[in-house]
């Protein structure tokens, strides 16, 4: 079963009066693959800008933007016809050698994966590492995607969602300690404790659509807005998704754009410009997800547009 949907988000910088800008990283374009087909795109800035398409070393589409002349706001406007295929992580079978954990990768899958294996936080104290440990059984074996099913399900039943829309992400250790967090939060804390396993993991940034606008599912939280999860290496089964936030393990609602070793890798737009400090006055981010269910006839996620005030300096993530 494939379900089409139309994306759209846009993003706007806004000045007290006109400023110089630099180069704009822009990753929005979703990451096409057999489950995932881009069907038509489009990419629109104002003021003027020169535009190239790369891929960066994680392959994503990254598209490098660099306006031509000083402006009041800038606006990088996306949209994207995509078709996705329902994929279940539960159903991709687990080669023998990983079934059970601990399990040990091949030497060509440890070479290929060492990065997504290595934490990018430190825990002097192992706290991290104990909390991961909880999901590891004591009455028998442990199954190595059951363990991972039920740390997804722990974080979305004991954490709570709040949401923040300061730049970063908080570090895993602070996650647990307050108790709280975003999107980005939940997926950073959920990848590094699986690292502290021996289980590859990688950020995953993208969209996500609420199926409780068309009555084919059960509401979930984030929708709308740009997204993050991530996705972990199982011999046999590949990168499989798992979304914290929402308890998700695949299916159609997650609309992937970009992996990365970590979040700071996977920000939607990043780039800078040039004048006085107190000259900037925010970011609006207004994210529509529109799935196609039939002709004429459409369901929609949508966001914003949302006011974000702030008093950064030259560089925007």
């Amino acid at each position: 079963m494939s379900v089409l949907y139309e994306i759209t988000h846009r993003t706007a910088y806004r000045y007290t009066e006109p400023v110089r800008f630099g180069e704009h990283r822009v990753l929005f374009r979703p990451r096409e693959s057999h489950d995932l087909r881009v069907l038509a795109t489009d990419l629109r800035v104002s003021p003027a800008a020169a535009i190239r398409l790369i891929q960066d070393p994680q392959s994503n589409s990254v598209a490098l933007v660099q306006p031509l002349h000083a402006a009041a706001e800038l606006e990088i406007v996306c949209t994207f016809t995509i078709e996705h295929v329902y994929t279940n992580n539960l159903e991709l079978p687990v080669a023998p050698s990983a079934v059970l954990f601990p399990f040990a990768y091949s030497v060509d899958e440890r070479l290929d994966l060492e990065h997504y294996l290595r934490p990018h936080h430190d825990d002097c104290e192992d706290k991290l590492g104990e909390w991961a440990r909880q999901f590891i059984r004591t009455d028998g074996p442990t199954a190595t995607r059951d363990m991972l099913v039920r740390m997804n399900q722990h974080i979305r039943d004991t954490l709570r969602y709040k949401e923040r829309h300061e730049e970063g992400t908080q570090t895993p250790l602070t996650t647990l300690a307050l108790g709280t967090g975003t999107c980005r939060d939940f997926a950073l804390l959920m990848m590094e404790a699986m690292r502290r396993l021996g289980v590859a993991a990688r950020f995953v940034s993208g969209y996500l659509y609420d199926p409780s606008l068309d009555g084919s599912g059960q509401a979930v939280t984030g929708a709308g807005a740009t997204h993050a999860w991530l996705q972990a290496y199982l011999p046999g089964a590949g990168w499989v998704p798992f979304d914290p936030t929402n308890n998700l393990m695949g299916g159609t609602q997650l609309i992937r754009v970009g992996v990365a070793r970590h979040p700071a890798q996977a920000a939607p737009v990043a780039g800078s410009w040039f004048g006085k400090p107190e000259a900037y006055l925010g970011m609006t981010v207004d994210v529509r997800v529109e799935r196609k269910v039939g002709l004429g006839h459409a369901a929609a996620s949508t966001i914003g547009p949302i006011e974000i005030p702030t008093r950064l300096p030259a560089t925007i993530h």
